[in-house]
């Protein structure tokens, strides 16, 4: 029935495979979600199939990029839903709940390991979720008390226990777990967060999980947990104002912004930037290109030359507001100057000095400055600086 079963054959991809299993992964998510328009059923099954195939499929590809984990990690969240909604007998949920526990067994490389954290949803009742407790629970306290003695000792299903403890309202028993585990890792300790969350226990819960073993807590895990939790309980303000930045980081500076901005648009665009900037004193510089983009011009000017940034950052800006911001063009390229004089750039070539240097010329011309220019030129020239020579010679 199912097309992409043939496609996740054991070692189907070889090292070089990653951009071809994740296609892969995307096309059998789709033609899940097509069964799933008329029969819930079956693609719950076809769910449960593809989760069993993952890791055996992908074993010998080359995941190092990362790209790779993103794809399974999402494939994970996106097939949960599928099998917790699907209305079936107790029986057929016995059985997909027993091949989806093979699966993390033999998930190696741990492509599927974030399944065990939604235990309790796929579980769907709490008598269910209780069993699976009842038979692990013994597994993990003999697990902790193996480790106190000094012997390594490990519980695959460590995630499916807590997750099922949870949905079995035995909230007490998962911290009584937790207290007997010596040093739990964050994504065990995150449930003991979730009973007193759970309890309306708010600043108990974020204490919590900054307090024991907090030194080894990822610091934007934990930021999000509290962004979460206090967003959660109306806690708006204080939210933004101690975990905001923290919680939000993206790939740029200005998908910073954005997350953030989105998230709380009550904060005014103006106060957010400066909120960012000043989160990162010495380096205010790193927002030029951000309060850039936002039409900050004079605010990016004097990030240009706060503190060091890439020349050729400063160079393409110049290059790009000429015509249209001529004052901020001329600022910037001498800024771009000032920082290659000063030892700041990478990889820069004679080229892209003369390239700053006729940008900071051209803009001044727009708006008749160009003396001023020349002026502090010959004066950054004057000076004594770690790149003064090699700028000179750039330069003519």
């Amino acid at each position: 029935m199912w097309a992409f079963r043939a496609r996740f054959r054991r070692a189907a991809f070889g090292w070089a495979g990653s951009k071809l299993a994740i296609s892969r992964i995307d096309e059998a998510l789709a033609e899940i979600r097509a069964v799933a328009r008329h029969d819930q059923t079956a693609a719950a099954e076809g769910a449960v199939l593809l989760l069993e195939k993952i890791s055996p499929a992908l074993c010998q590809v080359d995941s190092s990029s990362g790209a790779l984990g993103n794809a399974t990690n999402s494939a994970v969240q996106a097939l949960v839903p599928f099998i917790a909604g699907a209305q079936v007998a107790d029986a057929v949920r016995v059985k997909w709940l027993e091949r989806l526990f093979g699966a993390i067994q033999d998930d190696d490389p741990p492509y599927i390991e974030s399944l065990g954290d939604h235990w309790g949803e796929l579980c769907g009742s709490i008598e269910l979720a209780s069993r699976w407790a009842d038979d692990l629970v013994p597994l993990l306290t003999r697990a902790q008390a193996e480790r106190k003695r000094g012997v390594f000792a490990w519980v695959s299903g460590s995630s499916v226990c807590y997750s099922a403890l949870f949905k079995a309202g035995r909230h007490d028993e998962l911290l009584a777990l937790l207290e007997g585990d010596r040093d739990p890792i964050w994504p065990y300790r995150v449930w003991g967060g979730r009973v007193l969350l759970a309890r309306g226990q708010v600043d108990e819960a974020i204490a919590y999980m900054a307090g024991r073993g907090s030194q080894d807590a990822p610091q934007a895990s934990l930021a999000e947990f509290a962004e979460d939790a206090l967003l959660k309980a109306g806690r708006r303000t204080e939210a933004y104002e101690r975990y905001a930045i923290g919680a939000n980081q993206a790939n740029s500076k200005l998908a910073t912004y954005r997350a953030i901005a989105k998230k709380y648009p009550e904060i005014a665009p103006d106060q957010l930037l400066r909120d960012l900037i000043q989160s990162m004193p010495g380096d205010e510089g790193k927002w030029f290109a951000t309060a850039k983009s936002l039409k900050r011009f004079e605010l990016a000017t004097a990030l240009a030359w706060r503190s060091p940034c890439d020349p050729k950052t400063l160079t393409r800006a110049a290059r790009d507001h000429l015509s249209s911001q001529p004052t901020f063009a001329a600022e910037v390229a001498l800024a771009a100057l000032h920082w290659v004089s000063m030892g700041h750039g990478y990889d820069l070539t004679a080229m892209d000095a003369r390239e700053a240097y006729r940008f900071a010329l051209d803009a001044a011309q727009n708006v008749d400055h160009s003396l001023q220019i020349e002026s502090r030129l010959k004066q950054m020239l004057s000076e004594e600086r770690p790149m003064t020579q090699w700028l000179m010679r750039a330069l003519g």
